[in-house]
């Protein structure tokens, strides 16, 4: 697998932000155990990347199938799509109850064809409804299958999974993601990119303030448009004017995302 940053800015680093360590450690458990596992939150911090970089690490050990769909899909969708992808073959004309003989029988043993662990990545989780998620979990916990699940989504998803004790109480690992806070922002941005380094933190701030607030996929946008500035004007650092510019060119300043509960 090649885990790209979001708009492959050159010279970009990974951050090594507590999450990022939080979802590796995770991936590993449920690699190890086989077991369930939820990593959720807010739209553009990361979960994917980070779930994409736990899997790289662990190319040797673990073989990952990845899925996602549109919003409410139907079980046979859920179904079809997990068919195709651990098969690697269309599942045709066949109704969501012989897919689902053909994927327990595909799930029966926990190493794929390629003879690593398998996990199941399911991405945009928050798209699911309560059946389809219910049917991920029976997948899962029948007496023939033997295999990792990850739920990757929106708090969405985890909403759908706290209203169910019963799937609730499977989650063995659960990573909550949230923005990076002022004092995470001054300590991990110079590391970032080379427009930060020995920045003032009241210039780091005053972009985060205006515009990020925290979220990496908004602090890579403007990363990306900063750069562009930078090189046009010969800069080798970020300055308040470029910062300025990079607003305006994305649509001014942002409000802060209203706050979602993780609980």
């Amino acid at each position: 697998m090649s885990v790209r940053h979001f708009l492959d800015i050159d010279g970009a680093a990974t951050l090594p932000t507590e999450q990022l360590a939080l979802v590796d450690q995770a991936v590993a458990d449920l690699v190890g155990t086989r077991a369930m596992g939820a990593v959720h939150g807010p739209a553009g911090l990361g979960k994917t990347f980070a779930v994409e970089q736990a899997l790289d690490r662990r190319t040797d050990e673990a073989s990952a199938c990845w899925v996602s769909f549109p919003s409410r899909p139907t079980m046979r969708l859920v179904a079809a799509t997990l068919y195709g992808e651990l098969c690697g073959a269309s599942p045709g004309r066949r109704d969501r109850f012989a897919l689902t003989a053909e994927l327990l029988e595909q799930l029966a043993d926990h190493r794929g064809r390629d003879g690593r662990e398998r996990l199941v990545v399911v991405d945009e989780a928050q798209q699911l409804n309560r059946e389809c998620i219910e049917f991920l979990r029976y997948l899962h916990d029948h007496r023939l299958t033997r295999f990792g699940l990850l739920l990757v989504g929106g708090d969405g998803a985890w909403r759908v999974l706290a209203r169910e004790p019963m799937l609730r109480s499977r989650i063995y690992r659960r990573v909550v993601c949230t923005p990076l806070s002022g004092e995470q922002v001054c300590a991990l941005l110079p590391r970032y990119h080379r427009i930060y380094a020995d920045l003032a933190p009241e210039l780091l701030l005053f972009v985060d303030d205006h515009f990020a607030h925290g979220y990496l996929r908004d602090w890579a946008a403007f990363t990306a448009t900063a750069v562009e500035l930078c090189q046009a004007s010969g800069a080798d650092r970020l300055d308040e004017q470029i910062a300025r510019n990079a607003f305006a060119l994305q649509g001014g300043v942002r409000s802060r995302p209203a706050a979602t509960s993780a609980r």
